[in-house]
């Protein structure tokens, strides 16, 4: 603890200490309440660890971004635009916010046919990051439908070396999110790590032996609220990602109930917010394993997971295969878009790296 705050400290109760000696405190109830007000939010201030660095919002959400165009690396049947492309198809645009801000929206065609792929939009960050906390206030994610897997997530250069970290992710009609971690060898996470989710994998390599390819290690949510429909039925909400170099935690925080008074106020403290959705610590280097991280917001379709689960869901009652769904029905995918309020990245100030 610095010296500062043990300064506050100590002239809080040295105060309180001497009113209480010579009677103030009782005669003046009202004047120890103001210092205990007072000094709370001097400590508050005092402990404030993380300061904003990013903001990424409003009119110039976009030119943080480039976008992406080539084939999905995921083998999806989609065809991501770019930005000229995505504006003039009404795919990408503002609208008002709850806060009176105009909000970031990236949809998918909604209006044809598509034979060679449904278009899309797949946005990268033009900046890196190592470590921070990142929060991202979200108020409209693609609802749960056939074919679709939209994705918040951050990755690193010479993949898996540089690591993944999936944010929020799912498909077709899983109504739970996945939080994952991809990365090269040596990196394995405890299962004893508290958290409300539940691990289902604890290997982090992509080609670990007794996983499914790519899989990672992986935290599904128990909070049905936390993916799709679900989320979009409470007005969206909140996921924060603390990445030090001990641990990833994500949390979700739904919109109508408590969203952390101190990230409204820009303030944020992980360490008052109770157990996170997702909690990756272990035998793993999460400043080798994890670096350079750009922050990815898309959706694609089909592909090596909502394609090759295709035939376990209810969705393969209605077409035999993903893609054909995914091209000749465009109406399922009229609320398939995201609405970004905003995404927010913190660092650790000067003097607390190590807290």
């Amino acid at each position: 603890m610095n010296s500062t705050i043990l300064s506050m400290v100590q002239v809080r109760y040295y105060i309180s200490l001497r009113l209480y000696q010579s009677s103030l405190f009782f005669v003046y109830p009202m004047v120890n309440i103001f210092l205990l007000f007072v000094s709370a939010l001097l400590w508050h201030e005092a402990v404030a660890v993380y300061e904003l660095v990013d903001s990424y919002a409003g009119n110039t959400f976009f030119s943080n971004f480039t976008f992406f165009t080539e084939p999905d690396p995921t083998q999806g049947f989609v065809k991501y635009i770019g930005e000229p492309e995505a504006r003039k198809n009404g795919l990408i645009g503002f609208s008002s916010s709850y806060s009176g801000d105009n909000m970031a929206w990236m949809s998918v065609d909604r209006t044809n046919v598509a034979p060679m792929g449904r278009e899309s939009v797949r946005i990268t960050s033009k900046k890196v990051y190592n470590q921070g906390l990142f929060i991202v206030d979200i108020a409209h994610v693609p609802t749960t439908t056939c074919g679709t897997w939209p994705a918040f997530w951050m990755y690193g250069p010479d993949w898996p070396h540089g690591g993944e970290i999936d944010i929020y992710e799912g498909v077709n009609l899983e109504y739970q999110n996945s939080m994952t971690l991809h990365t090269g060898p040596g990196c394995t996470v405890s299962r004893h790590a508290e958290s409300t989710g539940r691990m289902t994998t604890t290997n982090c390599d992509v080609a670990a032996a007794g996983q499914k390819p790519n899989e990672g290690c992986k935290v599904r949510s128990q909070d049905p609220l936390s993916f799709g429909a679900g989320l979009n039925a409470v007005a969206g909400g909140m996921y924060a990602t603390e990445w030090t170099v001990d641990a990833i935690k994500i949390w979700f925080f739904p919109r109508t109930f408590q969203i952390p008074y101190d990230i409204t106020q820009g303030t944020p403290d992980p360490n008052t917010w109770g157990l996170p959705t997702a909690h990756f610590a272990g035998n793993c280097s999460f400043t080798n394993s994890f670096k350079d991280l750009r922050i990815v917001i898309n959706t694609t379709f089909c592909g090596q997971w909502a394609g090759q689960v295709w035939g376990k869901s209810p969705c393969a009652s209605v077409t035999s295969t993903c893609e054909e769904f995914v091209a000749n029905y465009p109406e399922a995918f009229l609320q398939s878009y995201w609405a970004i309020n905003s995404i927010k990245v913190y660092e650790k100030k000067p003097g607390w790296e190590s807290a």
